[in-house]
């Protein structure tokens, strides 16, 4: 597979970190998107403040953002992965704590289930602190019942 595509595709990607400063984390890692070969950033939301989910520690910061990019899926996570790392990520566990984490949520039409990669991400529509920023930067792929199912779980707007 080519490592870009021949026009871009609007790629979605979660946003996240509860470790360290995890507000400025996650707002570096949002200009770090910005800055990602072959990509724009068209949308970011707000930050949210939500509990952990499947994972323990601190409350995490989370946001979404839109790209336009023409990086292929595989491309484009390891890009992901680089800036994680940069940002000091580690993996002792799964679920850990972390201080950045950046989630691959969907790219144009694409759908891929390999061991790398599950596309569209296959949790996004049973978290809050997913689908409550990606309500806000595109709201057409977010409907009142996807919120309402997840309804129960904390989480506020910063």
């Amino acid at each position: 597979m080519s490592e870009t595509l021949a026009s871009p595709v609007l790629a979605c990607v979660g946003v996240g970190g509860n470790l360290g400063d995890a507000q400025a984390t996650v707002r570096r890692a949002l200009a770090d998107l910005a800055q990602l070969p072959h990509s724009r950033l068209l949308k970011a939301s707000s930050l949210y403040r939500s509990a952990p989910v499947d994972a323990g520690g601190p409350d995490f910061i989370n946001a979404v953002v839109l790209l336009q990019t023409q990086l292929a899926p595989l491309p484009l996570l390891h890009a992901l992965q680089a800036l994680e790392q940069a940002a000091g990520r580690e993996r002792p566990y799964r679920n850990a704590p972390r201080t950045l984490d950046l989630d691959l949520l969907s790219h144009g039409e694409v759908r891929l289930d390999t061991a790398e990669l599950t596309l569209p991400h296959p949790r996004m529509r049973q978290r809050a602190f997913v689908l409550r920023p990606l309500a806000e930067v595109w709201p057409e792929q977010v409907s009142a019942a996807d919120l309402a199912a997840v309804a129960d779980q904390a989480i506020s707007r910063l």
